[in-house]
């Protein structure tokens, strides 16, 4: 044990030594390999494994190995029993190495890294429906291209439940604009884009505009009232909807509702006119019913604010009336009429009804001296008074100042209100989030290969729905 310790001290001061001098022994053979920086690695060429001492200098395991001979030729008993054997370092081969030559599981994925047919088949189909009802609708149409079996999704009345489950996204908008009124534009607020559409079987020699929506649904009427036509503009299912058994040439407000959550339990369209005739429509039966005036109880004639679209909350319909002041309501259920005298904030302009979270609203311009504001009101429910909870920035307004601006609101369906403020040095399309309160400014209206920024005319607010069956 005494011959270890001074063989162990011995080898110590040569180390020692070797560090002081700065000087190196031969280099080690070219089979060596080198070790961690932080180590000295000893080295026998008689012995294929290696021991290590700590080295806390940053040297290369080249510059700082040697190659201890022993005085006697012979592996010294006990001294390196001290000392903690390394092995070499194991290196880790790449999977793709490591599986050459050799079956892997992705020999089921194809060239072009498309997973096997069999796996997708595998892949349960509520949960498949589930996950394709919650793309955009954008995105949904681009899918549909893929083949004809999500092509087919769109008929499917599992799909269709599955979407009438979701909460609504917020509305598009299906407008006319006045110098094309013989095409609908479509604005999209989630991807800030103007699209085209173009509905076949809508007559093409009479100006037909949209005047409601339910369930994407979008109830369009000719200009000379002769014909209402449901379509949904997305998927372009179209029907035209019987003669009403009586014609009335005055202009007339309508309003739709559905009958359940979604276009498969059918709807309803109403139209009333100023002399309080109105007849309701129901998509079940495809007749016409419930033909007759409105009752004594209400001042007739009904002067409806025709710039104002109904507002439907559920299944009652709200029409805003001008003399007196107030709103007339219908129930498609119950087939009852009700009259609310609520007297309009003064100083009030080209005003109409909104709706968001079944809480009506009004949105109009208030005018004093110069100077115009688009302003927002909420009625409340037990004063039966409105209450202006917001208006457009002041910034914005000024822009309004001096001139004579008019204004058309589209927001019958759900939270979000467009707004066409224009006058003759100005055109803006804004919209408003009533759960946000955020104003947004909407870029231009223009038609296709046009460059003109078009003012909207009329149009409807509609949810989005490639389920939705005319």
């Amino acid at each position: 044990m005494e011959e270890e310790l001074a063989m162990l001290k011995q080898f110590i001061g040569q180390l020692q030594e070797l560090l002081q001098n700065g000087s190196h022994p031969p280099s080690p053979p070219s089979s060596s390999s080198s070790s961690p920086s932080s180590f000295i690695v000893l080295h026998n060429p008689q012995y294929h494994n290696r021991w290590c001492l700590p080295f806390t200098e940053e040297t290369s395991a080249d510059d700082s190995c040697a190659d201890i001979l022993m005085a006697a030729g012979k592996r010294p008993v006990g001294i390196f029993n001290m000392l903690e054997t390394v092995k070499q370092p194991v290196k880790r081969s790449r999977k793709k190495d490591k599986n050459r030559g050799k079956p892997s599981s992705s020999s089921t994925e194809g060239d072009d890294g498309n997973m096997d047919q069999k796996i997708w088949q595998e892949f349960p189909h509520d949960l498949f429906e589930a996950l394709v009802s919650r793309l955009p609708i954008p995105k949904f149409f681009q899918f549909r291209a893929v083949c004809r079996k999500w092509n087919a999704l769109i008929d499917s009345d599992s799909f269709s439940r599955c979407c009438a489950n979701l909460p609504q996204t917020i509305p598009w908008f299906y407008t006319i604009t006045h110098e094309n009124v013989n095409s609908g534009q479509v604005y999209d607020p989630s991807s800030n884009k103007w699209y085209h559409p173009v509905i076949p079987e809508l007559p093409k020699k009479t100006i037909v505009l949209p005047m409601a929506s339910a369930g994407g649904l979008v109830c369009f009427l000719d200009i000379g009232h002769r014909n209402f036509y449901v379509s949904n503009p997305l998927t372009k299912s179209f029907r035209e909807l019987p003669a009403r058994s009586f014609k009335v040439w005055s202009r007339v407000a309508v309003g739709m509702t559905l009958n359940g959550n979604s276009t498969s339990d059918g709807y309803k369209v109403l139209w009333v006119g100023c002399e309080g005739e109105y007849e309701v429509y129901d998509s079940l039966s495809d007749v016409w019913t419930k033909q007759g005036t409105i009752p004594s109880s209400i001042k007739l004639p009904v002067l409806l604010n025709f710039k104002s679209q109904p507002v439907a909350i559920r299944t009652t319909l709200y029409f805003m009336l001008t003399d007196p002041e107030g709103i007339l309501a219908y129930d498609m259920v119950s087939g009852r009429w009700k009259q609310y005298v609520i007297p309009g904030p003064p100083d009030l302009s080209d005003h109409t009804l909104a709706e968001c979270g079944e809480r009506l609203m009004l949105v109009g311009l208030l005018t004093k001296n110069a100077a115009t504001c688009v302003c927002i009101w909420e009625l409340q429910k037990m004063t039966l008074l409105w209450k202006e909870v917001d208006r457009m920035p002041n910034i914005w307004c000024l822009e309004f100042y001096g001139k004579h601006v008019r204004m058309n609101c589209l927001g019958n369906r759900g939270c979000l209100m467009m707004l066409s403020l224009r006058s003759r040095q100005m055109n803006r399309l804004i919209t408003y989030n009533a759960v946000t309160r955020e104003w947004a400014k909407v870029p231009g209206c223009t038609v296709p290969r046009g460059r003109k920024r078009l003012w909207i005319a009329c149009g409807t607010a509609f949810h989005p729905s490639p389920t939705a069956r005319a």
